[in-house]
């Protein structure tokens, strides 16, 4: 059976055969928030086309067009003629208002990417297997929205059956974190057959090769059961779309815009190493990544996952089912390149008095290299009732886990000088839940269903110790280590070792003897006792929910939630929607929901010192939990949860054989959580309130503040509020020449501040929150099928978006114009196999270069951007079925 996709209203209808083949493929592009239907077809097998089960309402299933909130449906075909390198790839592809970037230097973030939805994060998209909550990852992205969801990267197109989107509201229903909607994903349920695929592919500048082999197999398990088997194996190499580095503080290109800047008013000592040969040439190998210093682009990447789901009969009226994964990644990034006199490569006295110089581990500099090691383990089991009748029953327990070991390579830890070793293991962090729950279902009537239910849920959030070396403090962390001075003049030990032909001089404040540097491994370091700790809690949950029609024309859905949780109290939440049809071939929907979100253990607990660029250049910032005191010392408060409200209205119909559906949301969001703006510390006593934060963390005991030149922590302090507009317009054409569907989605979404944030977020936070991701996305596609040849051709439209350099009044702002990207692909479809061959922006597009030196360091393009930034690609895969 091959599978179709279609948006029209169905009720029994019959169509040729013709019409049905031209429908394939279309849920490819109706992923914009507006409701589509896919179904299966056969293409030998005439005509009828049935109604599907879709995600957001329980009970008597219903067609798209008869859901009183949008959903979008796609099938296997749909995700796999997608060209990626992970699921979230394919949703962004699909979906105009899912928004995922690729993030160089963001620590863990570099290996499981964060994204939105709505202009939500997607902690606020609650993710779904077989309709059964999915863990989340173990990261907590540092900076920003602190988002902490599940991994889209863990879940192989290889195992999909089908992906239901929920745009709507949904936390009565769901639970805690569908704020923004709902992603269901459907396993594979084959209990015979399977497919094997292999794709590989390149950038055009030459790099970023990548391979991925998939399959999947279904087995017979006894009488009726079923065992489908899923694997991906996919590996990348690294691409490079940066410049040579270059700053007016360091700069090692002289063709760079700084560079006169640099020579003219930078440090005398550092001109010397940027202009001195031998140290150029060094310079070559002081990443472990190309010949730049400063690599920007993809990393390089493996990932192998594995999913399986199973089904049995036990009598005639239970069944047993079961699924689960594991997955396993291996992933790589750089940080900041380290040039002399930056704070960390600087020269130091040893206890004989003589002077020790970082570069001699480092002749050029160095880029620390950070590597992770993602492990993701689920296992999901349940009882089922298949009794026809009006009492239905799901018994269900699920346990995931996911787990992030760190690895940072080429770099030192700074305070232990000539003893610091090269490579680190800063630690490990995991998440775990464990979920027991409970569904029932009650039809009273044909028109009347109550359904119900109870969970419980247990977290913990695992930050472990890093090697001692990451986390030590060396002797070099605090001014003359080895009692040299006593002001301006040596002690004994001091006056020996000038007696002995050092060049100590405790008169000179700029003498390395007085010269503190940083604490633990440099870029990352590791998670010490102090900060290593366990966070759980638990929460209990129960739901009650009604579907009703109300006549024939009218369906109405009602539902309330009460959750209550071990560390955020309890709360109430409902949602009510209807669906009312003026006609056959048009319907209007609406619905009102409100929703709860408590921060996760891992956001409660999260720490973090890293070097980022709050200010435009590298300085080591920490991140400190909320209810901790180092955070509370500097004027953080306890976190609380986010509350919502949310409403939809649209309509849906078909004119001709053009189908459409328009939906307007509003989606409010109070005590919204996010990282405050990154507060400046200093140990200069003149430096204001920079010196009072340094004053703070160093009364807070935190080890090496005097070398922290940033701080921030997450927070719960305004409100926010997103709106937009999700439309899709699909059309068939049958002409002698094939069959061509055509579809445009369009997404519209608008992010603003509800209540001041002034006093958490600076200017430049305030503006870029808004305005730097485009507004407004669109998808057009056309595919066409003649006999055994198929092609697809998909333009994706980004709008303008824009960019403040800093938050003074003058600041500049850089608008980023709008982005059209083409992709085509070309499939020959033999009796059991395909070829495809196409490539991914295919005219070689790029966003707008940075023109407000708001980038540094060789970086040339805005890497946050969820627009693609590494150009064109070509690729080509070969599928057999069996």
């Amino acid at each position: 059976m091959k599978n179709y996709s279609v948006n029209l209203k169905l009720q029994g209808a019959e169509f040729p055969a013709l019409r049905s083949t031209a429908l394939k493929f279309l849920a490819l592009s109706v992923a914009v928030p507006a409701a589509a239907l896919s179904l299966s077809v056969s293409a030998q097998e005439a005509s009828e086309i049935e109604e599907v089960v879709i995600t957001g309402v329980r009970g008597k299933p219903r067609t798209v067009q008869d859901s009183p909130v949008p959903v979008d449906v796609f099938s296997s075909d749909d995700l796999e003629n997608v060209e990626f390198t992970d699921m979230n790839d394919i949703v962004r592809t699909l979906v105009p208002t899912y928004n995922l970037s690729r993030e160089p230097i963001s620590d863990g973030a570099s290996f499981i990417r964060p994204a939105t939805l709505r202009g939500l994060p997607t902690d606020k998209t609650l993710v779904l297997v077989n309709g059964k909550r999915r863990h989340r990852a173990a990261l907590v992205r540092i900076g920003g929205s602190g988002v902490q969801g599940p991994d889209l990267a863990t879940i192989p197109a290889a195992a999909i059956g089908g992906l239901e989107i929920l745009r709507d509201g949904a936390a009565a229903l769901y639970g805690s974190d569908a704020i923004a909607g709902v992603m269901n994903f459907q396993l594979k349920n084959n209990d015979s057959g399977g497919s094997l695929f292999v794709t590989t592919g390149e950038y055009y500048e030459g790099d970023g090769s990548n391979t991925t082999i998939g399959g999947n197999i279904g087995f017979s398990l006894g009488d009726g059961g079923f065992l489908s088997v899923s694997g991906e194996h996919y590996t990348a190499d690294a691409t490079y779309r940066g410049n040579q580095y270059c700053g007016s503080w360091f700069c090692l290109d002289p063709n760079g815009a700084a560079y006169n800047s640099f020579i003219e008013n930078g440090r005398p000592d550092r001109i010397a190493y940027a202009t001195d040969p031998a140290f150029i040439a060094a310079t070559a190998n002081a990443s472990l990544e190309g010949d730049m210093v400063q690599p920007w682009g993809n990393p390089n990447a493996e990932r192998t996952s594995i999913f399986f789901n199973a089904g049995m009969p036990l009598s005639e009226t239970v069944d047993f089912y079961a699924f689960g994964n594991y997955t396993e990644s291996e992933s790589d990034g750089s940080f900041f390149y380290r040039h002399p006199y930056n704070g960390t490569i600087e020269e130091l006295r040893e206890p004989d008095g003589s002077i020790y110089f970082p570069l001699e581990m480092y002749p050029g500099g160095f880029t620390p290299r950070f590597y992770g090691e993602v492990e993701d383990i689920s296992l999901v089991a349940g009882l089922t009732s298949t009794e026809e009748g009006a009492l239905g029953w799901d018994v269900s327990v699920r346990t995931g886990e996911s787990s992030i070991d760190y690895t940072l390579a080429n770099t030192i830890n700074p305070s232990m000088g000539p003893d610091s070793p090269k490579s680190f293991k800063p630690g490990t962090l995991t998440n775990t839940e464990t979920q027991f729950q409970i569904d029932l279902s009650y039809e009273l009537s044909d028109t009347l269903t109550i359904l119900g239910g109870v969970s419980y849920l247990d977290e913990e959030y695992d930050i472990g110790e890093g090697e001692p070396d990451s986390y030590r403090v060396g002797p070099y962390a605090a001014a003359d280590p080895w009692g040299f001075c006593d002001g301006d003049a040596p002690t004994a030990a001091g006056q020996a070792v000038i007696d002995a032909g050092s060049t100590l001089n405790c008169a000179d404040s700029s003498d390395p003897v007085y010269r503190a540097v940083g604490v633990g491994s440099n870029g990352f370091p590791g998670y010490s006792p102090a900060f290593s700790d366990v966070y759980t809690r638990d929460s209990f949950a129960a739901y009650v929910e009604v579907n009703t029609d109300i006549g024939e024309a009218l369906f109405v859905q009602g539902a309330v939630r009460y959750e209550d949780y071990s560390d955020f109290g309890s709360e109430t939440i409902f949602k009510i929607a209807g669906n009312y049809s003026i006609s056959d071939s048009m319907s209007l929907r609406a619905s009102y929901n409100t929703g709860f979100r408590a921060p996760t253990p891992g956001q409660q607990g999260t720490t973090n010192v890293s070097t980022r660029l709050p200010n435009g250049f590298p300085v080591a910032v920490g991140l400190f939990p909320a209810s901790g005191t180092v955070a509370q010392t500097l004027g953080a408060t306890d976190l609380k949860p986010e509350t919502s409200s949310g409403f939809s209205v649209g309509v849906t119909g078909s004119v001709g054989s053009a189908d459409f559906t328009i939906d307007y949301y509003t989606i409010d969001v109070d005590d919204y959580f996010n990282a405050v703006s990154t507060r400046d510390v200093s140990s200069d006593p003149t430096a204001g309130d920079a010196y009072a934060n340094f004053l703070a963390l160093d009364a807070a005991g935190v080890a090496g503040a005097n070398t922290i030149g940033g701080v921030n922590w997450f927070t719960n302090a305004y409100d926010v509020g997103v709106s937009g507009v999700d439309a899709v317009v699909t059309l068939p054409i049958d002409s002698g020449l094939g069959t061509t569907d055509i579809t445009l989605t369009y997404g519209y979404n608008k992010f603003e501040f509800n209540s001041s944030p002034a006093g958490f977020l600076n200017a430049e936070a305030q503006h870029d929150i808004v305005n730097f991701d485009p507004n407004t996305r669109f998808i057009l596609q056309a595919n066409h099928r003649m006999d055994k040849i198929g092609f697809n051709l998909r333009g994706s439209y980004w709008g303008e978006g824009s960019n403040r350099l800093s938050s003074s009044d003058d600041s500049p702002i850089q608008t980023f114009g709008s982005v059209f990207m083409t992709d085509l692909s070309l499939a020959y479809y033999g009796e059991s196999y395909t070829i495809t061959a196409g490539g991914m922006n295919i005219f070689d597009e790029y966003p707008d270069k940075d023109s407000i030196s708001d980038y540094c360091c060789g970086r040339v393009y805005p890497s946050a951007s969820g627009i693609s930034w590494q150009g064109g690609r070509w690729y080509i895969k070969a599928e057999y079925v069996f």
